[in-house]
């Protein structure tokens, strides 16, 4: 992979009576984002040009009509909608949804043919998206169901301090408990497992399992779910070298700021895990989807109606959305390159007894679940690293750039706004509390 290619970025504009092109213009208003990737976005350049002149934004795009006709250096806007939309600017209609699936139709479409690399989806309305014969289940199944050939896709949150996935999808907390089970939980959290490795480069990721129900101090139990489920399932992880860890309550795990010392965490439902997502890091949330070979992100944004055309949206989110999308593509590249062509296996063969005994290196035990001390003090700085693997608890860094490192390098003198560097690393690992629980083989 050429480590100094531009990321070909494919950029849906969304509900066009919502925040899409606000957000997108805002985004690209910041010079140093065209050092860093080339953007394509999926719209009408007559309702492009609408909003820019009505939000006053000071952004220039290039009208194509085929992919292949990008350019670096500036802002591609294909023609995925040549039919006139009427804009309503906040009220979701018949037109915005329809006008939000052909440009997602249309980009899925190219990434078939290989035209761009990532995709980033600005916001949409699922009511007012309309199919003959399909009920519209949101972007996420949709792109899962038009490409067939996905394995589990999870969406996963992240922010500046957290990566965080669910047991279960956005459902009623009254049917939470039926959709749990041992089974999706080992899936699950290995899953999460192999994305954090691959995606975020960290090798031997550390993932705590929160618990279904609140932990109760005066007989020191949780309720069924936990002894059934949840802690056979961190078992049977532990025994297969995976580091999992928990469950833990959540109001403790995150009012005792549990959540810094690991690389993962696994909410059971969910509000369980996006209230505390929202309100320790509110400056921005990213929404990536796992499973698919198309490496999607968006913004954890709605469609925010009430608030479109007033010119008072943050782009960061959707700003961290395309570099997360990059530093995954990149990440990804890596992490793959050495099985496209792996090398032989070496063995000794014994001519005496004609077999073939393989030299392998033996694997190192990963330890058992734990549950942090707090009388113990715990480590510094052995957080869970920021969205491009590195570590995000340093004193000293506070006002550290967070975009991919290209973008440091190709535009230092220039911007000087982002949080976090992008410091690929391999896995580090804190020093883990005692156990409470000691699963390891004597």
């Amino acid at each position: 992979m050429e480590e100094n290619k531009k990321i070909r970025v494919a950029i849906t504009h969304g509900d066009t009576n919502g925040i899409g092109y606000e957000l997108i213009f805002k985004t690209f208003e910041e010079p140093g984002m065209l050092e860093i990737c080339t953007p394509i976005i999926y719209g009408s350049p007559k309702v492009a040009t609408y909003y820019r002149k009505m939000l006053d934004l000071k952004v220039q795009f290039s009208i194509i009509q085929q992919a292949n006709e990008a350019q670096e250096g500036r802002i591609n806007l294909l023609t995925a909608v040549e039919d006139d939309i009427k804009v309503d600017v906040g009220q979701p209609t018949e037109e915005s949804g329809t006008a939000a699936i052909m440009a997602l139709d249309r980009a899925i479409s190219d990434y078939r043919e290989g035209l761009f690399d990532v995709l980033v989806t600005a916001p949409v309305n699922n009511s007012n998206i309309n199919i003959q014969n399909y009920q519209f289940p949101g972007q996420t199944k949709y792109i899962e169901t038009c490409l067939g050939n996905s394995q589990n896709t999870m969406d996963i949150l992240i922010n500046d301090r957290l990566r965080l996935a669910f047991a279960t999808p956005c459902i009623a907390l009254k049917d939470v408990t039926k959709a749990i089970s041992k089974d999706i939980i080992i899936a699950r959290v290995s899953h999460f497992k192999e994305v954090i490795r691959r995606d975020f480069n960290i090798s031997n990721p550390r993932i705590a399992v929160l618990s279904l129900n609140p932990y109760n101090p005066e007989n020191g139990t949780f309720g069924p779910e936990e002894d059934q489920m949840i802690l056979p399932a961190i078992q049977e992880l532990a025994d297969n070298g995976i580091q999992a860890f928990g469950p833990y309550p959540a109001a403790e795990f995150f009012g005792e700021g549990y959540f810094d010392e690991f690389d993962g965490i696994l909410a059971m439902y969910h509000d369980q895990g996006i209230a505390p997502f929202k309100a320790i890091a509110p400056e921005y949330g990213v929404v990536l989807t796992t499973g698919l070979q198309l490496v999607r992100t968006a913004s954890d944004q709605t469609v925010d109606f009430e608030y479109a055309g007033k010119n008072a949206e943050n782009p960061s989110s959707f700003r961290h959305a395309i570099y997360t999308a990059i530093d995954a593509f990149r990440n990804r590249a890596r992490y793959d390159e050495p099985y496209e062509n792996p090398l032989k296996k070496l063995y000794h063969e014994r001519h005496d007894e004609g077999e073939k005994v393989r030299f392998s290196i033996p694997k190192k035990h990963s330890g058992a679940p734990f549950t942090p001390n707090k009388e113990s003090k715990r480590p510094e700085n052995n957080g869970p690293k920021n969205i491009n693997g590195s570590n995000n608890r340093s004193k000293d860094n506070k006002n550290q750039d967070n975009r991919p490192q290209q973008a440091q390098e190709a535009n230092k003198p220039q911007v000087q706004q982002q949080n976090q560097p992008v410091v690929q690393q391999q896995n580090q690992q804190a020093p883990l509390q005692q156990s409470t629980q000691d699963t390891s083989k004597e």
